[in-house]
């Protein structure tokens, strides 16, 4: 399993070969610039290990103490490699003659690393030649020559003509798509079925390319603090999230806010609002996020219970994701209990909700492929059985949150991938098992409410479904569903999207 702190495991092997090869580099001559021995080690450690690279990279780079424009060189090293791996890995096939797979994996990541800075950066030829070699002795001393061979054929000729040998090599469109873009070919087809779900399949390889880009660091405001924001560099409010925003150092203004001030998507932010604001809130109205790690959106669900009167509890299977929520609403002055169970088994007396919950935020544990601009190895990391796997954990999850609602109550299903087995087929058994007791509400409305400008939304009204490349946010999918009761709903029902909606 991934760690969830990043950090891969000393002296361990993983799937992919050797660990920690880069051990003690940089005390080695001749010298190699620091900033690629961090995305080395950190490229090592998502392979061999599973590490998070958004999580590890920080600490490489805090670590080795690069200033600010060595840690930007080496973000763009890490995910760049990344996010381009599988294209890398074709070119390298094509230089070296032989299959990606028959290469020592360590090497593997030397040659990645210099394939990006020859194909994609402004990085000299001779620099990235080589210090490539110099790295690719470092972790196989006998393997320095033929790292250079490689190298040296790479940079001999141009990119787009690199991505023409690669589209003739496939055979078909998706893999002719997969192999230029970078994704794997199930994904390609799933993204695919997504995007002609909405009637916008020519919208496929804007898509692709939006995954591929490095994504803009927005900001959370959380509501109801007090937060000085004049004093913010650059500071601008998002296009949509009336919470979002940018900032010329938005790293910095995160951190110099005390947790009122976060780096977060700006979906998620909307994710976390259409539950809050899709009716007005009542004061006690008990709360729940019901997979909270690793706190983002807790956070914004704490700011928004403390405006409007409301307790939130949180609940998290991972002990270590748990401590995480913590942390994430520690900038928030409100108690919030944070519970570390199965989320398939909720207690309601021990959570002290016996009546039920009035909101609950289900964000479901689901493939991530709607944040590959962000954590660009989850491309790499799933496959098509998996999917399986989860959509039933996703309907496990659902059914149980949905039974932990008190009548009237809202409970909000999002994912973090578009792929319409994850959204739409889990949503649609769910309510069918649910049956007249579950009502859909216009999804589309509350979010288009919230929107700070118009959002271009397709598909049906009681669903969203955000899109890097449409609106530059995570890929992310929310959908509001209330349950019947003789109280009726929890505030006024303009929203719902008409009697007989659930039974379909």
């Amino acid at each position: 399993m991934p760690r969830a702190s990043g950090e891969p495991r000393g002296g361990q092997r993983g799937r992919g070969g050797p660990a920690r090869r880069t051990e003690g580099m940089r005390a080695a001559k001749p010298p190699i610039a620091p900033a690629r021995i961090v995305a080395l080690e950190v490229l090592e450690a998502v392979r061999a290990d599973e590490a998070y690279a958004n999580l590890l990279l920080p600490v490489r780079i805090r670590r080795a103490g690069l200033d600010r424009a060595d840690a930007a060189f080496a973000t763009e090293l890490t995910y760049g490699t990344l996010r381009m791996q599988g294209f890398y890995d074709h070119v390298i096939e094509l230089a070296a003659n032989r299959p990606a797979s028959a290469i020592d994996p360590a090497v593997l990541d030397v040659l990645r690393l210099g394939a990006h800075q020859l194909l994609a950066t402004r990085v000299a030829t001779h620099a990235a030649v080589n210090e490539q070699v110099e790295l690719a002795r470092r972790v196989a001393p006998k393997a320095a020559g033929f790292a250079n061979a490689v190298l040296r054929s790479i940079s001999r000729t141009a990119p787009e003509e690199w991505r023409e040998r690669v589209a003739e090599i496939a055979t078909g469109d998706d893999a002719r798509l997969a192999g230029v873009t970078s994704h794997p070919e199930w994904i390609v087809r799933a993204l695919r079925t997504a995007l002609d779900r909405e009637g916008r399949a020519d919208e496929l390889e804007a898509l692709l390319g939006a995954d591929n880009a490095s994504p803009r660091v927005n900001l959370a405001v959380l509501p109801g603090l007090e937060v000085d924001t004049d004093e913010l560099e650059g500071f601008e409010p998002d296009r949509f999230s009336p919470i979002g925003a940018v900032a010329a150092d938005p790293i910095a203004a995160a951190e110099g806010s005390g947790g009122r001030i976060r780096v977060q998507d700006e979906g998620s932010q909307l994710a976390a609002l259409a539950l809050t604001r899709a009716v007005p809130v009542r004061a006690g109205e008990r709360w729940l996020d019901l997979c909270a790690g690793p706190g983002g959106k807790t956070a914004v669900l704490a700011a928004e219970a403390l405006t409007g009167g409301a307790v939130l509890t949180a609940n998290e299977t991972v002990p270590v994701r748990a401590e995480l929520v913590r942390g994430a609403i520690s900038g928030v002055p409100i108690d919030v209990e944070v519970h570390v169970g199965d989320g398939r088994d909720l207690d309601l007396t021990g959570l002290d909700a016996p009546g039920g919950f009035d909101r609950i935020l289900l964000d479901a544990p689901c493939t991530g492929l709607g944040a590959l601009r962000r954590r660009p190895e989850a491309r790499w990391r799933k496959a098509p059985s998996d999917v399986a796997e989860l959509t039933k954990l996703q309907g496990e999850l659902f059914d149980s949150a949905f039974a932990a609602l008190a009548p009237g109550g809202i409970l909000a299903y999002v994912t973090c991938s578009p792929h319409t087995a994850e959204t739409h087929g889990t949503l649609g058994a769910a309510l069918r098992r649910a049956g007249a007791s579950a009502v859909q509400l216009d999804t589309r409305a509350v979010v288009a409410g919230l929107s700070r400008h118009p959002l271009d939304l397709a598909g049906d009204a009681e669903t969203v479904q955000l899109w890097p490349h449409r609106h530059g946010t995570d890929a992310m999918f929310i959908a509001l569903v209330q349950k019947r009761g003789d109280a009726g709903p929890v505030g006024a029902a303009a929203v719902e999207t008409g009697a007989g909606r659930a039974d379909r």
